[in-house]
């Protein structure tokens, strides 16, 4: 019989990886897996400012991650530098601000390795009703936004001129990246939320003939590999969250096996590589 802090790390590693696999797809789409990491890292900036501050944690990374996109938009329309110069500006940039706000917090005890590397075995109710609540609203947004996510990823001078507005679709993906790292920090911590998002997407890749089975195998991937993951580390005593990552790596590779690909996955299709149909 389970105890009951394992079956709440199940549910709640379940509820993330059935949201984070959509997402995850646009992020391969749209070769934007620095920026996952830029996001991730500027949670610990938004952990900083909620202690200093005395705010609702989620709430503080969640607009911390929300601003650092919008700077990154303002930025990238400025033209000045490249996007993955950006990208790396803003990451150590924001990774650094957080340690040295911490550093001078000398009244305060902040377990760093908790928000770098999650406990997920420490979630308690609430953390999975807020996983299960944050995760359908956000599934709801892409099925609602699906048709101009996936145009102005595929062509983005076409979606503006059928009137798609892929600037609004790329601000609503990514602010719903900053929800999802602010709801997933306490559960796989700010390092390897990214792993998340990018490996069950790198697989599913190689099973899939259409972005929508892409989308639904990267969920069931991912669910996959957190069953996988928690119960590994509850057999050999290793850490939940890089378990978890582990067990998705182990799925990739055995996806890459010669004749376990399905033939229309290595079509020109190619999913992330020339952009979904």
């Amino acid at each position: 019989m389970l105890d009951d802090f394992f079956l709440r790390a199940l549910l709640a590693g379940v509820g993330l990886a059935l949201t984070a696999g959509p997402l995850g797809c646009f992020v391969v789409w749209r070769r934007m897996a620095y920026f996952g990491d830029t996001m991730a890292h500027s949670a610990l900036l938004g952990v900083a400012l909620s202690l200093l501050f005395e705010l609702n944690l989620l709430l503080s990374v969640f607009v911390v991650a929300a601003v650092v996109s919008l700077l990154l938009l303002a930025l990238q329309k400025r033209g000045s530098l490249s996007t993955d110069a950006l990208l790396g500006l803003l990451s150590h940039a924001t990774l650094a601000i957080g340690l040295v706000i911490v550093s001078f917090m000398t009244w305060v005890r902040i377990d760093l390795v908790g928000f770098l590397f999650g406990d997920i075995l420490a979630v308690g109710i609430g953390d999975v009703y807020l996983v299960w609540g944050g995760g359908i609203l956000v599934l709801f947004a892409i099925a609602y936004l699906w048709r101009p996510l996936l145009a102005s990823t595929v062509n983005p001078e076409l979606a503006a001129a059928e009137g798609m507005e892929p600037e609004k679709a790329r601000l609503a993906f990514m602010l719903l990246m900053a929800l999802i790292i602010a709801v997933s920090m306490k559960i796989v911590g700010i390092l390897l939320i990214t792993s998340l998002l990018i490996i069950p997407a790198a697989t599913a890749r190689r099973f899939s003939s259409s972005p929508e089975l892409m989308a639904v195998y990267a969920s069931l991937i991912g669910a996959v590999a957190v069953v996988g993951g928690l119960f590994g580390s509850l057999e050999f005593d290793t850490p939940s969250g890089p378990s978890i990552v582990v067990a998705a790596l182990v799925l990739f590779i055995l996806s890459l096996v010669p004749g376990w690909t399905r033939p229309e996955a290595s079509s020109p299709d190619r999913l992330g590589e020339e952009g979904p149909r």
